[in-house]
């Protein structure tokens, strides 16, 4: 790709925009992976809105252009973190050349450590570089990045995903999400009975505020732990990545961590890009169907079913 079209792509990480098409309708893009199913030529996908038909506008599958959002979230053990580095360096390096990576940090807010197109070198010292911080940001700062990623798909034909790679625990939070006792003295306070309310609470708006946005959410987190409110938090964690059609991997050892990131990366490789043409008044939650004919048969595909497309 052009030099100067990599360079607008990089300003396009701050726009964010709608585009509405004359005949009443808005084009909403979900992401969608062949998961069986072998045809000599590409699919053509077809798609339904709660069980009407409706036009798929353009379809991007794997091997077109590519930006994905990396978010470094580290916290804690320097061997898990140093892993992860390792792992993360690697899988970029094996990207094809219209991959590009734009990485990220959580410290004291979203902050670009390299824009995407800068090359592999600037994105492995900056991997490398980087400190960790005393307390974790992805709930502080996951909606401004699929913000950010909703912007440039919008402006942009490329496909782009978001991957958080984290390590955080939910007792670090600068916000206190462990619901404490409210009453020491009184058995039947609710707080003893639903420890985990203000992390559901977090988590589902954040789902919320995703709904209109059109960027999957993929999320390595390098420690899983057993305890219940931080059960709570990878669940919670887990139910926001599919909910915008993404994936969290958990790893439970270091030896994990190089296959985590390597899955992940294969999987946001193989995502398609289908654009939809939706009615531009949509007050709800939308229900939608994929098909893609293959020969006598159908392909077996997945996708991000759910969503609520912006207001034109």
């Amino acid at each position: 790709m052009p030099a100067g079209r990599v360079a607008a792509l990089a300003v396009l990480f701050a726009v964010c925009t709608v585009t509405v098409l004359p005949a009443q309708t808005v084009n909403v893009s979900i992401p969608a992976w062949v998961e069986a199913g072998d045809c000599a030529l590409p699919p053509k996908f077809e798609a339904a809105l709660n069980g009407r038909t409706v036009r798929v506008v353009s379809q991007l599958g794997p091997g077109s252009d590519q930006i994905i959002v990396v978010v470094l979230d580290l916290t804690g053990d320097l061997t898990l973190v140093d892993a992860a580095k390792q792992a993360l360096t690697e899988a970029i390096s094996k990207l094809p050349r219209n991959a590009w990576v734009g990485l990220l940090r959580t410290q004291d807010g979203l902050h670009v450590l390299a824009d995407p197109g800068s090359g592999l070198q600037p994105l492995t010292e900056a991997i490398r570089s980087l400190s960790n911080s005393p307390e974790p940001g992805l709930l502080d700062t996951v909606q401004s990045a699929l913000s950010l990623a909703d912007g440039i798909m919008r402006k942009s034909p490329v496909r782009v995903s978001v991957l958080y790679v984290t390590d955080g625990s939910i007792y670090s939070y600068r916000e206190d999400y462990t619901n404490p006792v409210i009453n020491e003295s009184d058995p039947h306070d609710l707080s003893r009975r639903f420890p985990e309310a203000l992390i559901n609470a977090k988590i589902s708006k954040l789902v919320e505020a995703a709904s209109s946005l059109e960027a999957p959410l993929f999320v390595v987190h390098l420690n899983y732990r057993r305890d219940r409110l931080n059960v709570a938090y990878q669940n919670g964690l887990e139910t926001l990545a599919e909910a915008t059609g993404g994936r969290i991997e958990i790893c439970r050892s270091v030896a994990e961590i190089p296959e985590a990131v390597s899955s992940l990366f294969a999987r946001v490789s193989g995502a398609w890009r289908l654009t939809l043409a939706l009615p531009t008044r949509i007050h709800y939650s939308v229900l939608i169907h994929l098909s893609a004919p293959c020969g006598e048969g159908e392909m077996r595909i997945s996708w991000r079913t759910h969503l609520r497309p912006k207001e034109g």
